[in-house]
């Protein structure tokens, strides 16, 4: 390859392409799963904006969300741009922001390691632990599909790497952009970069923390109503006084971590490593502090929906990102089997795990994949035989049923449904104007398992539905169009 036509010097291009190939087998190690969990909420949005006369029904419960964020544009704009089907737009979208996190944690590590083994240590331990749980936060360092966090969380480490690296114009710049995809993770990503400055400079940071929790006119944030209130507490990670004692840990280990990288960085003199270590503390003390008034019942609790505890995400990313940087250069250094001796059982032990979680579907579900899971291979039926106005009800829990493993509806059949119990729920959650149609339409699916066919007659009475999924054995005198070992889609007449 002609590396002046690339216009790279040979040294970045040895880097990009290293970079290229720890992308792909992070991806390798986490999985692929473009329509499980919460892409149920961010893939029905960029299909209504490619499709219009999708999703008649019940559009609000992932509009909600889209209107916020640039990213269903995006991805549907890159979609008409280039005329690739959104399955492999998605995952070229994967790869490009799994490819920016690890460019944006090698920057911070060359800062503080140097250009060596160190350096790309850190970087390799984050490609092969981002299907790590972050404490009880219900996040993973990087998700296993495309959402808005795939962006934010790259473009606020290409932040802070802008920061260390005194390029205050270009910090400004990634933040803007983290909050044109995910304006609530931008705060954190904003909150840290002040605390890095503040430390720097030593200006008073109460400011970004009192904006946060106070700044915002009460207005936005209605009253907690009893519909409101009991969807808050489905979601116990927005509480601290729902976390059990193992995801306590998850929260306060890491303030003792940091000091201790503190003192390793300054006798080791690791560059900005110190810096960045205590704007850590700073900042999760910071946002562990607006916690705790936000799990009193009381005057704070309806900002439970801005979920502070969510600063943890961009502090394990930099907690493991030092922890590999030490590991590469105290450890492994240039003994290419101490590398192996950590990454292959890692990786591995990483793999397994992740593929625990969806045991009935491929690990990397790409693009013209023939799924092998029932509940797939009906949505998918759905998507090719129904009407697009069709409205259907399944089991409001369906995505948590074993065999399952999350993969969304809407995503997958592009067809509406009537409310489900997991994922439409953290849409009202997080909009409180949704509290009351959700309860609705949950309450009336209740005890699922054993409706007749005059249950679903009234459920098509009530809210218009006209198709359903049930599982076998079904039930009797409903003309049923498809079935497979587990499912049948029927008409409800």
């Amino acid at each position: 390859m002609d590396q002046a036509a690339i216009g790279l010097p040979p040294h970045k291009l040895k880097t990009f392409f290293l970079l290229l190939a720890l992308t792909v087998a992070a991806i390798a190690v986490q999985g692929y799963h473009p329509a499980t969990e919460d892409a149920e909420i961010y893939t029905p949005g960029i299909l209504k904006l490619l499709h219009p006369e999708l999703f008649p029904y019940n559009a609000q419960f992932f509009q909600s969300h889209a209107h916020l964020t640039v990213f269903p544009n995006l991805i549907a704009g890159s979609v008409r741009l280039l005329h690739l089907p959104l399955s492999v737009m998605l995952l070229v979208w994967q790869v490009v922001t799994t490819f920016l996190l690890l460019w944006g944690c090698l920057r911070i590590g060359r800062l503080c390691f140097g250009d060596g083994p160190a350096a790309w240590c850190s970087v390799s331990l984050i490609a092969g632990l981002l299907s790590l749980p972050v404490a009880g936060t219900a996040l993973l360092l990087m998700d296993p599909y495309l959402t808005t966090r795939s962006f934010s969380a790259p473009l606020a480490i290409l932040a802070i790497a802008c920061v260390l690296e005194s390029r205050l114009i270009s910090a400004v710049f990634w933040i803007l952009l983290t909050t044109a995809f995910h304006p609530l993770m931008a705060v954190f990503a904003a909150a840290y970069v002040a605390c890095l400055l503040f430390l720097r400079a030593r200006q008073q940071p109460a400011v970004t923390a009192a904006v946060f929790l106070f700044g915002f006119p009460q207005s936005m944030f209605p009253p907690v109503t009893p519909e409101y209130r009991e969807i808050l507490h489905t979601r116990s990670y927005f509480f601290l006084t729902s976390w059990e004692w193992y995801e306590w840990l998850g929260l306060l280990a890491p303030f003792a971590i940091f000091a201790v990288f503190m003192k390793v960085a300054r006798r080791y003199s690791l560059g900005p490593m110190r810096l960045a270590c205590s704007a850590v503390i700073l900042f999760s003390a910071i946002f562990f502090a607006i916690s705790l008034v936000i799990a009193r019942p009381g005057r704070f609790e309806n900002f439970a929906e801005l979920q502070p505890l969510r600063f943890l995400h961009l502090s394990y990313l930099l907690m493991f990102l030092f922890v590999g940087g030490l590991i590469g250069k105290f450890l492994l250094k240039g003994h290419l089997w101490r590398w192996l001796l950590l990454f292959v059982p890692l990786c591995s032990g990483m793999a397994y795990a992740q593929h625990q979680n969806a045991p009935s579907s491929a690990h990397l579900e790409l693009p013209g994949h023939a799924s092998q899971n029932p509940w797939v291979q009906a949505f998918q039926w759905i998507r090719l035989n129904t009407p697009k106005d069709a409205y259907f009800a399944l089991n409001p829990r369906h995505m948590g049923l074993p065999g399952e493993d999350q993969h969304g509806f809407r995503a997958i059949a592009e067809r509406s449904m009537l409310a489900d119990a997991v994922k439409d729920s953290g849409a009202a959650s997080m909009f409180s104007a949704l509290a009351v149609p959700w309860k609705e339409q949950v309450s009336a699916q209740a005890h699922w398992e054993n409706f007749t066919r005059a249950d679903l007659l009234r459920l098509k009475q009530r809210f218009g539905v006209n198709w359903v999924v049930l599982q076998q054995p079904g039930l009797p005198d409903l003309p049923c169009l498809y079935h497979n070992d587990l499912l049948l889609v029927c008409r409800i007449e």
